[in-house]
């Protein structure tokens, strides 16, 4: 079947970065911003990773955003609901210094208006780990816009995480594509590769490649960014 969507991770792939290092800066930050409020640092970090694990578990009973909150709740009681928008204020100001522990591309925002000339519709399948408001900053920090794809996967709008199939199913039944329509590329050999057990073509970005079981990763097609449309191009041939 002929190719019409191309799914993009986004952390490591169109944002280049040392996960690690944006994770450090990032609960660096928010500890700072939420440390006058009650919170402290090795209970906040904690609790976070807590949420996180809960909605990388989500089996698709509700929302990402629902799991987290209940997650965190559980431990903070209905006082860290108050402080929703501190949250919020976090996102818009303070978690803004942490773009200069990320890298930059220039050819993200070429591939990106190539592959739409091209005439192919772009998802930004990003794990659904944050709020809209952080995701969409992750995207301009990319060089690109939101309005650049068709779907973008946040915390609201999930009912699963990588690597969960689910998650794949779910934005292609929002969309309204198969698998056999669908590229993936991303950097991530466990959560980005997977989709290709759904039947998706997949593409694998080694630049910042995150491999944590050591797989043999010679069967996936793997390249630069900048490869992508030529290879595209490709599959009509």
């Amino acid at each position: 079947m002929e190719l019409t969507t191309i799914f993009f991770d986004l952390d490591g792939t169109l944002l280049p970065m040392d996960e690690e290092i944006f994770i450090q800066a990032y609960f660096r930050g928010l500890v700072m911003k939420l440390a006058p409020h009650g919170y402290e640092q090795e209970g906040l970090v904690k609790s976070i990773w807590t949420g996180v694990k809960a909605m990388v578990k989500n089996t698709g009973e509700c929302t990402n955003e629902e799991m987290f909150w209940k997650a965190f709740t559980d431990i903070y009681g209905e006082k860290c609901r108050q402080d929703e928008g501190i949250f919020e204020e976090f996102y818009v100001n303070e978690f803004q210094k942490v773009q200069k522990m990320c890298g930059f591309d220039a050819k993200a925002a070429e591939v990106i208006a190539e592959l739409k000339r091209m005439g192919y519709r772009l998802v930004l399948a990003t794990n659904p780990l944050f709020p809209a408001i952080a995701t969409e900053s992750r995207v301009r920090w990319a060089g690109l816009s939101p309005e650049d794809f068709v779907y973008i996967s946040t915390y609201e709008n999930s009912n699963h995480s990588k690597p969960n199939l689910d998650y794949y199913k779910e934005i292609m039944d929002k969309i309204g594509v198969t698998a056999k329509e669908c590229l993936m590329v991303g950097n991530n050999v466990d959560e980005d590769m997977i989709a290709g057990e759904l039947g998706m073509r997949t593409f694998l970005c080694p630049k910042c490649l995150i491999n944590k079981q050591g797989k043999n990763i010679s069967a996936y097609r793997q390249g630069e960014l900048s490869d992508l449309p030529v290879y595209v191009g490709s599959l009509k041939e």
